[in-house]
């Protein structure tokens, strides 16, 4: 059996069919605020990509992409991870300027995935990116960007509960910025995961900085590839869930690398055979505009918001029959 948590009297606030209402209303109300807060618009995105194209985001470098070939044009083709490096490509070829972003659904297969109340092997996000200046590469930039997502998020929060008062999340505006270093200095007895979830109890909004690279213990807070994120610039917006009594990601993000960044990240990571692919040769020649960039989940932002206390009731998806039994014994109603 996977991991299941299941939070004590637990009751679903809302019945199946105000669920999904709750979820098209929460949905649509977040892609509108976001769009118009970062200034996005709205593209179409693809499902899989080629193989050897080196544009499937590679998340921690273990997980295994589902991948199947095409005999009408002879490629191998792999089921997208993420659209980390498709988005920044796609900003160049449909001629986007400074400042200006795109917003599209992204709808994943993650097979690897270790599946609990948070995580499906289904992924659906909304992937987003935006071209910057050089000047914009910045902490304070990246900090100005995370705090108009968490205020987006509790804009939606606030409209959600007007059309369904019995919903009770509550969401912090006031974001504490914290660096993985220093997260580790506060707690070094404590495992990556248990410090965020220490200091995200405490300060409920959260955005943690500065991931993938070694912390002076010689162990990264969490593995990040290579080739999208600069490690410097990047983090994870997390905040506290009532419900599972946990720190609650809502999104990864960050300020994409440049070539310096790059090189030295592919470096670090001992992946500068990646160089030779088509997304890293375009990006060391200099042919792509600097960005920033994230995923935001849509069921994982729907879970928050409906109160649920397992992704299955807001998205469908396969569990294992042990997880559907305990579910169904405890009134988790997965769909």
């Amino acid at each position: 059996m996977n991991s299941l948590f299941v939070p004590e009297g637990y009751k679903p606030k809302l019945n199946r069919h105000d669920i999904q209402l709750a979820i098209d209303v929460a949905k649509q109300a977040f892609q509108n605020e976001f769009s118009e807060s970062l200034e996005l618009r709205r593209v179409s995105a693809p499902l899989f990509v080629a193989s050897l194209s080196g544009m499937n985001d590679n998340l921690s470098g273990t997980e295994r992409p589902v991948s199947f070939d095409i005999p009408a044009i002879s490629i191998n083709a792999e089921i997208v991870h993420s659209l980390a490096k498709w988005k920044r490509v796609a900003l160049k070829r449909y001629g986007f300027g400074v400042h200006e972003g795109i917003i599209t659904d992204m709808n994943a297969i993650r097979r690897d995935e270790e599946l609990d109340n948070m995580h499906s092997v289904y992924v659906d996000q909304w992937d987003w990116e935006k071209i910057i200046t050089e000047e914009d590469r910045t902490e304070e930039y990246l900090k100005s960007v995370v705090t108009k997502i968490v205020n987006a998020v509790c804009n939606v929060n606030e409209k959600l509960k007007k059309k369904f008062p019995v919903l009770t999340t509550e969401i912090s505006r006031d974001v504490v910025f914290i660096t993985s270093q220093e997260l580790e200095d506060l707690y070094p007895e404590l495992a990556p995961v248990e410090r965020e979830h220490a200091f995200t109890k405490e300060h409920k909004t959260v955005f943690v900085m500065k991931i993938g690279d070694k912390l002076r213990s010689g162990v990264p807070h969490g593995n990040r590839a290579p080739d999208y994120d600069d490690w410097q610039l990047n983090g994870d917006i997390l905040v506290w869930n009532d419900v599972l009594g946990c720190a609650f990601e809502l999104s990864s993000m960050g300020i994409r690398v440049n070539k310096e960044s790059l090189e030295e990240q592919l470096r670090k990571a001992g992946c500068e055979g990646r160089r030779s692919q088509h997304y890293h040769k375009m990006l060391l020649g200099g042919e792509l505009p600097l960005t920033i960039g994230g995923g935001i989940g849509q069921s994982r932002l729907c879970m928050l918001l409906l109160g649920c206390a397992h992704i299955g009731e807001v998205q469908s998806s396969l569990w294992d029959e042990d997880t559907v039994a305990k579910c169904k014994e405890n009134g988790i109603k997965l769909l």
